[in-house]
């Protein structure tokens, strides 16, 4: 038998079901697929587990990093064997993986959940600044810099405050103007707005992805003066000088370079280097998934939850509990010879926080139509929601879902919505 942590070198382990990462999608499968298998490995290299959604609250400080994780060990089941150690290739075609201390791992069913890999050095000086205390640049995506934008936020005393959204998919598609309407309503709670300019630069074509909120958010910017800037990509940060350089995607050899005083910026993000070289990538680098199914379209043993996946819909925690079940389900199926017959239908979520009183909570399907739980209008600013976002999600991820018992609000909306979806 394994024991619960293995350290080991050069050790070739066996096991009927092998999960790739330990993210939130790795930890709900573990949980899920070992109350039905024994014989389960998980593969990930970090001893700290992060609620990532809780990064954006820790940005304007109503939260704390330490709120917001856990040790791995205490979010796999028992009866799950950790290895922890990184994946370094994948051969399906002989169902082994191969990790980074040289051990091999031999499946005959596999997970993929190794989500996103931000590419920092996409953008010149990005790094650098990040790293340099007094840049006044700052992320909300890393637990190693979350910390700073709180920081640069309560030190601003005036001038350019921008916000960026990259030219890649991302984690969380809203989360890049969430802290912006955070700050804004700091500022403005400390007297401070008037010398402020605040700015989105995003390289979509609107502001929201789906029409409702869309409407919605930008009647919020326009009302509280903040400048949108669409088609627009950060390319260049020189901290000696706090300029930022933006390229106009829609115009050719067009950019532009300002001041700052405040710079939020999202790391240009992609799929892990692993997995684009490996032959379960499709031709964009992501696990190359049936995106109703989420089994592999090449290799039928394998399933893909989560980021790293092709399917075409917001990468959120809660497109990851949708996932979960789905994934179960089939697995299950193909394992005992059955066919196949559960479909994702794209949901996912993101509770647009619009300041430290509302939030927004955007609910929605592969086709970008809201499908929200409650029967209310979502769309708008509501104080219920934030408070959902700051105490009721936290605690369904940490004893619900990580346990294996949340598969997002579907029977829930269906209970509020009278049995209609």
């Amino acid at each position: 038998m394994f024991s619960n942590f293995t350290s080991t070198r050069n050790i070739q382990h066996s096991c009927k079901l092998l999960i790739v990462g330990g993210g939130s999608g790795g930890c709900t499968m573990a949980a899920k697929l070992s109350k039905y298998e024994r014989d389960v490995i998980i593969l990930e290299p970090n001893d700290t587990h992060y609620y990532q959604p809780m990064f954006t609250l820790i940005g304007g400080g109503m939260k704390t990093i330490s709120q917001s994780r856990s040790p791995t060990k205490s979010v796999i089941p028992k009866n799950v064997n950790w290895i922890q150690d990184k994946v370094k290739s994948f051969n399906p075609k002989i169902n082994i993986v191969t990790t980074s201390n040289g051990d091999t791992i031999n499946y005959d069913y596999m997970v993929v959940s190794i989500g996103l890999q931000y590419n920092y050095d996409q953008i010149i000086g990005l790094r650098e600044a990040l790293n340099k205390k007094d840049s006044g640049v700052c992320t909300n995506y890393s637990s190693q810099y979350v910390e700073k934008t709180y920081q640069i936020l309560q030190n601003f005393n005036g001038g350019n405050a921008i916000f960026t959204f990259p030219n890649t998919p991302i984690k969380c598609a809203g989360a890049p103007q969430k802290i912006m309407y955070i700050a804004e309503d700091y500022l403005r709670r400390k007297g401070k707005r008037n010398k402020a300019n605040i700015m989105y630069k995003t390289s979509t074509p609107a502001i929201f992805g789906v029409k409702k909120y869309a409407q919605k958010l930008q009647q919020i910017c326009n009302a509280r003066n903040i400048s949108v800037g669409t088609r627009q990509n950060l390319i260049k940060i020189d901290s000696t000088q706090n300029k930022a350089t933006f390229e106009f995607l829609d115009e050719p050899n067009k950019t532009e370079s300002m001041e700052y005083s405040m710079l939020h910026v999202t790391p240009p993000m992609g799929p892990p280097d692993v997995l684009i070289k490996s032959s379960l990538s499709n031709s964009a680098g992501y696990l190359d998934v049936d995106p109703y199914t989420l089994r592999h379209n090449v290799y039928g043993n394998i399933f893909g939850i989560g980021d790293c996946t092709s399917c075409p819909t917001s990468k959120t925690g809660a497109a990851v509990a949708a996932q979960s079940i789905i994934v179960l389900k089939n697995m299950i199926n193909v394992m005992n010879s059955k066919n196949i017959k559960d479909k994702y239908d794209g949901y996912t979520s993101c509770p647009l926080v619009t300041g430290y009183s509302k939030c927004i909570l955007a609910e929605f399907d592969y086709d970008l139509k809201p499908l929200e739980t409650f029967p209310i209008n979502q769309g708008n600013e509501l104080r219920s929601m934030l408070l959902m976002k700051k105490h009721v999600l936290p605690f369904i991820y940490w004893n619900i879902m990580l346990k294996g018992y949340w598969n997002g609000p579907k029977i829930i909306r269906k209970i509020m919505h009278f049995g209609l979806d």
